[in-house]
């Protein structure tokens, strides 16, 4: 298969990459928590969140949806739904809005951290529409996108993790959702893609073992 062809592939992975991770950081469904539910016919109160906000679902439960023992849930369940945004850089208002008992610097950091892999996809991005010679710091950039990704997604693991340890917290369970999923995926195409445009930029090894680098045949990219 040819450079070019090559190129092509891993630009189409990496917008899907990028794709995958801008959904995730925009989107409210890192992880849902349920209390527990004791009795039937009863309202709970159920909880979703992302990098952002925090959304309240007061869900009804009845005969067919009870099970002894089990949370509140699950979230596909119709009802009444009060979301609230963390207001991260607004200094003073974190306590009262974020009442579940997550440690605030836990979401601080995990948003900061996806604004600047966002940053490194843009930086990217331009490297790209730039020229071919610039395809080395593309490369770099998608991958550190991709190092970044990672890194807010372990915060937010940290933070589901503490706040469900807690001795008051009113949770007795937790799953990652479908935006913690798209932030896995995001992080695996931009990392592992970017090392690619890195080995991609590189000169041409020789093919035999007589020629030099600068002897070998180089393939041609427009």
């Amino acid at each position: 298969m040819q450079k070019r062809t090559k190129i092509k592939i891993a630009i189409f992975v990496l917008i899907v990459g990028m794709a995958c991770m801008f959904t995730a950081v925009v989107t409210d469904h890192w992880a849902v928590l349920s209390p527990r539910v004791e009795r039937v016919n009863e309202t709970c109160e159920a909880a979703h969140f992302g990098l952002w906000k925090l959304c309240k679902k007061y869900i009804y439960i009845s005969e067919e949806n009870f099970v002894q023992g089990h949370g509140c849930g699950p979230i596909s369940l119709p009802g009444e739904e009060n979301c609230t945004y963390f207001r991260h850089f607004t200094p003073g208002q974190d306590a009262e809005i974020f009442d579940y008992k997550t440690q605030k610097e836990y979401n601080i950091s995990a948003a900061a951290i996806s604004i600047f892999s966002l940053a490194f996809m843009i930086f990217g991005s331009l490297c790209l529409m730039g020229s071919y010679y610039l395809l080395k710091p593309a490369g770099m950039f998608y991958a550190f996108a991709g190092l970044c990704c990672f890194i807010s997604l372990e915060v937010m693991r940290q933070s589901v993790k503490r706040m469900i340890e807690s001795e008051e917290t009113i949770w007795i369970e937790y799953y990652y959702s479908w935006s913690f999923a798209c932030a896995c995926t995001g992080f695996v195409l931009l990392f592992l893609t970017g090392f690619a445009l890195l080995l991609l930029s590189m000169p041409q090894m020789p093919r035999n073992p007589w020629e030099t680098c600068m002897d070998a045949e180089q393939d041609q990219v427009e």
